[in-house]
């Protein structure tokens, strides 16, 4: 092991190097539409994320910085998404930002902070290094959510997230530090050493263990720790919802994988309880509250509360009578089930962007009135979304669902599979939310009956994310055997 091995973590370096380039350039440009700070945001994105792809082609694992990060498969193709995500937020937000004086170099910038934030979280093999990435990326999103700054509503939710947001890291950093001391270690390997052998203190680990579940809740949304969620989606603008609702699900998933499986696997049998609480009370609070909602910013953000808890049953399934091929099903298919969520979740948002325009914000439901006459195309598009969000075939949704189920079935434990029963369940009661967006948008009169037109870069991302979420849908191997390979490549380190 090369401890200096500085290009394990290349990505992450021209990713900051270029963060501070596009910070001096924006103050030599007058152009209102910022063309020259978005492109070279957009061809540092693209950069990054071609340089994760291909590391994750490659197939090694490196280790640098004194063993503190791991630049491992699973890593660099998490890493490689959250750059495509962040590029389609900033191709949707675009519009939507220049029509409210957000389109200003901050925006860019702190999207690039915010992703050098998940980058550090995803290759992190030590608690501090996890806990930087966290703070980085939680900071950018704060500032990003208070960018209006004569707008209340805005300012309000950037005040509860961080308020909330600095309770989730706190009760994380307590939990961490529970386990340093049981452990005296702050390597995540070495952690997982020190608790394969039966380290002493059991119950501080234990103690440690119920912290860290909380934190980790609290950043993915998982109920009772999603009090921040419904607020902060409807409160921020629309662009920023978008980039809170994306790439860092990705991270929080990591960051769950690093810590729970990495480096606590001996502690499966109390963390795994938890997370089975979690995930059932994710899906009956989102799924019932969402259906109360007019407003459909709080109904996705309900909608992302059940889809978490459809994430973590896979979790929890994972270490079930030591089958190590059961563990890799499971977390590959979490794995999977996040990807295809925050796919999903980019072209929803997008659409919701797209309605919106110059002094109004489509923020409720009846704004999608009769959107399929007013444009056939993004209605057929936004039923995708709606139709895989809640697990209709022949969409990805569907799929990342049944790979879950499949999980909890394949452990051949019957508490698992009264767990898929109650998924399924609640799944059909959530349902009836997203249909009757469909509803909305194909069977009521609109509003506004003028055309609904969009710049073209914007028309064809919206229309290949949708096509993405179809075809996934019909072809999920490719993308199901990337995520295996990733998870059995993690976990074989």
């Amino acid at each position: 092991m090369n401890d200096m091995n500085w290009l394990a973590i290349y990505p992450e370096i021209l990713l900051l190097a270029m963060s501070c380039v596009v910070a001096l350039v924006d103050l030599w440009v007058t152009d209102e539409a910022r063309r020259p700070t978005y492109w070279l945001t957009q061809l540092t994105l693209l950069v990054v994320g071609v340089m994760h792809f291909s590391d994750f082609k490659a197939g090694v694992t490196t280790y640098a910085m004194q063993g503190m990060v791991v630049a491992d498969p699973m890593g660099h193709l998490l890493a490689g998404f959250a750059c495509v995500a962040t590029m389609i937020t900033l191709v949707y937000a675009r519009p939507y930002a220049a029509s409210r004086d957000m389109l200003k170099g901050e925006l860019f910038i702190l999207s690039l902070f915010s992703l050098l934030g998940i980058s550090v979280m995803l290759s992190a093999n030590n608690f501090l290094v996890i806990y930087l990435g966290l703070e980085l990326m939680s900071l950018s999103l704060y500032a990003l959510v208070a960018l209006r700054r004569d707008h209340a509503v805005s300012t309000e939710a950037a005040m509860k997230y961080f308020v909330l947001g600095a309770l989730a890291s706190g009760f994380l950093l307590y939990g961490l530090s529970m386990m340093y001391g049981a452990t005296g270690s702050l390597s995540i390997p070495e952690v997982f050493n020190v608790i394969s052998k039966g380290a002493p203190n059991r119950g501080v680990l234990v103690f440690g263990v119920v912290f860290v579940v909380a934190g980790l809740a609290f950043k993915l949304g998982a109920a009772p720790f999603h009090m921040w969620v419904p607020d902060v989606y409807q409160g921020a603008p629309t662009a920023v919802t978008l980039l809170i609702g994306g790439a860092p699900k990705l991270a929080a998933f990591a960051i769950t994988v690093r810590l729970l499986v990495e480096g606590m696997i001996g502690l499966a049998v109390d963390w795994q309880q938890m997370l089975i609480v979690l995930s059932a009370m994710s899906l009956i609070v989102g799924n019932l509250a969402a259906i109360a909602q007019t407003n459909l910013k709080r109904m996705l953000a309900y909608s992302t509360i059940a889809n978490m808890g459809f994430m973590l049953l896979a979790m929890t399934a994972g270490v079930v009578n030591n089958n190590t091929l059961s563990a890799a099903n499971a977390y590959s298919s979490a794995m999977f089930y996040a990807v295809t969520y925050v796919l999903t979740t980019l072209g929803t948002f997008g659409m919701v962007i797209l309605l919106s325009r110059q002094g109004h914000e489509a923020e409720e439901i009846k704004d999608l009135a009769g959107l399929a006459k007013r444009s056939p195309w993004f209605a057929l598009v936004m039923t995708m979304f709606m139709f895989s969000l809640a697990g209709v075939p022949p969409t990805v949704g569907f799929y990342a669902k049944l790979a879950v189920l499949q999980a909890l079935v394949s452990t051949h434990v019957d508490a698992y599979l009264y767990l898929a029963v109650f998924a399924v369940v609640v799944s059909l009661i959530g349902a009836f939310y997203y249909l009757r967006v469909v509803k909305v948008m194909f069977f009521d009169e609109p509003q506004d009956r003028s055309p609904l037109t969009a710049p073209t870069d914007v028309r064809v991302v919206m229309s290949l994310n949708g096509a993405a979420v179809l075809v996934f849908g019909l072809l999920p191997g490719g993308l199901m055997a990337l995520c295996a390979q990733a998870i059995v490549k993690a976990l074989a380190t």
